[in-house]
């Protein structure tokens, strides 16, 4: 039962023929896989429930033991293995019948080294275009800005992101909400030396303690109600790739010194049951909240919080690169006309000159579904004020003193112009004469 470890994938090979065993390990360890020989379904059972295997060849016949039987088992503690079902020519039928019942397909023995290879890689392969597929969709989901610029505060954190990305250090990603954390973490994944892997996701703010440990670690059958068959977590799929912890000042305290644990020894166990795992994973994290304050307010662990920030990017908000403004516009608009097969094709010097003055609080998300809905709606080759849902200003249309309008109402007025004026919050907070986290709290009451 001895194994080996690689990260081209893992196999397990089930046969109570000793010559068979190690003839098929040693071919398979030639291709770089990592392999594992049981005799029998006792000692597969144990392998599965301690390792994560991508792949299984299953001899039908097992001494006494029936094969099919030990299928069932397998499919049972890990569904998310391929199983190749190996038989001699008088057990075809039976093997038909395990592929009814969830193998992937079968081999006839004897079979030669290169049946043998091809099968093995044929599974793999389809294993990984299962998982990238996964990885596309949930990426495609995630709605990013490309992260070329002209401004030099986010030139130099592309920098930094690029001289660490080849390094395993963990990184934690700063900015307001809409600023393009989750693509640039996806791009360092792109840039380093994991890239062959997934970057798999964890959004933090989704789920309630429970239900984030077994989204993170994974469950075994029955460990809860609705847990119907043993699943494997985030950091399973992940390992030899990145985890991305999305909003990490979100993920639930209870469940912190789990995370501390698995990020200093990279060992955890699903929930509901006592086998320890291992996973090989790089950590990046974001988040749009001060983890500092949430330190001192006790809804955060310091001793996490320093081996989430090994690195620290900082990415400004939008209204601080307003030279990259109309390259963003062009290309988004350039990508829904295209999309959605629509005439218009430039901006209105008015249009433009409003993007830049805009104070983007929803920053590169909102610029984005801003030019969306202008593609959409534009009917002419260039998109307008209008089109934009802004207004071309009046007198009467700007608020000032004395007009029929609420405190409210001026107070928001009066906030914004503040803010789309100064170079950062901190300064605008200085010319309205309140402290920054004053102004954070009015924005967000006045929904700014």
């Amino acid at each position: 039962m001895d194994t080996t470890s690689e990260n081209e994938g893992r196999i397990l090979l089930i046969d109570d023929e000793p010559a068979i065993l190690r003839t098929f390990r040693y071919c398979l360890e030639d291709e770089g896989y990592g392999v594992a020989t049981a005799s029998n379904g006792e000692q597969a059972q144990l392998l599965v429930q301690s390792e994560v295997f991508d792949l299984c060849f299953l001899d039908l016949r097992l001494g006494a033991e029936d094969g099919l039987d030990v299928l069932a088992r397998l499919r049972v503690l890990a569904p998310w293995m391929r199983v190749v079902i190996v038989t001699a020519h008088s057990a075809i039928d039976t093997a038909v019948n395990a592929m009814q019942a969830g193998a992937a397909d079968y081999l006839v023995k004897p079979c030669s080294p290169d049946q043998l290879r091809v099968a093995a890689a044929r599974q793999l392969e389809t294993s990984r275009m299962a998982a990238r597929l996964q990885a596309l969709e949930q990426a495609t989901a995630t709605t990013g800005a490309d992260l070329d610029s002209h401004c030099p505060g986010m030139r130099a954190v592309l920098d930094t992101a690029r001289q660490v990305a080849d390094t395993d250090a963990n990184i934690l990603i700063l900015g307001e909400s809409g600023t393009g954390k989750g693509e640039l973490a996806r791009a360092i994944h792109g840039w380093s030396k994991r890239h062959k892997h997934d970057c798999v996701t964890v959004n933090c703010p989704s789920l309630n303690a429970e239900l984030m440990e077994s989204e993170l670690f994974g469950h075994a059958r029955g460990a809860f109600t609705g847990a119907t068959e043993n699943t494997l977590g985030r950091v399973s799929q992940a390992d030899g790739g990145t985890l991305f912890l999305d909003e990490i000042g979100d993920f639930p305290l209870t469940l912190q010194p789990k995370l501390l644990r698995f990020i200093q020894d990279r060992e955890y166990e699903r929930v509901g049951e006592p086998q320890t795992r291992h996973a090989d994973v790089r950590i990046l994290s974001a988040t749009n909240r001060d983890l500092n304050d949430m330190v001192k307010q006790g809804l955060f662990r310091e001793d996490l919080l320093y081996r989430l920030n090994v690195i620290t990017l900082t990415l400004p908000p939008l209204r601080e690169r307003i030279e990259d403004i109309p390259d963003l516009a062009e290309r988004f608009l350039a990508r829904f006309v295209s999309d959605y097969a629509r005439p218009a094709r430039g901006f209105t010097e008015a249009a433009m000159a409003a993007l830049q003055q805009h104070p983007w609080p929803g920053n590169i998300r909102e610029l984005r579904n801003m030019i969306e809905r202008a593609s959409i709606i534009c009917t002419e080759e260039q998109v307008d004020l209008v089109h934009l849902g802004f207004e071309r200003p009046t007198l009467d249309s700007v608020p000032r003193a004395g007009a029929e309008l609420s405190l409210e109402e001026l107070e928001r007025a009066h906030i914004t112009a503040v803010v789309s004026k100064s170079e950062t919050l901190d300064q605008a907070a200085r010319i309205l004469g309140i402290d920054a986290s004053t102004l954070y709290r009015k924005r967000k009451q006045l929904g700014l």
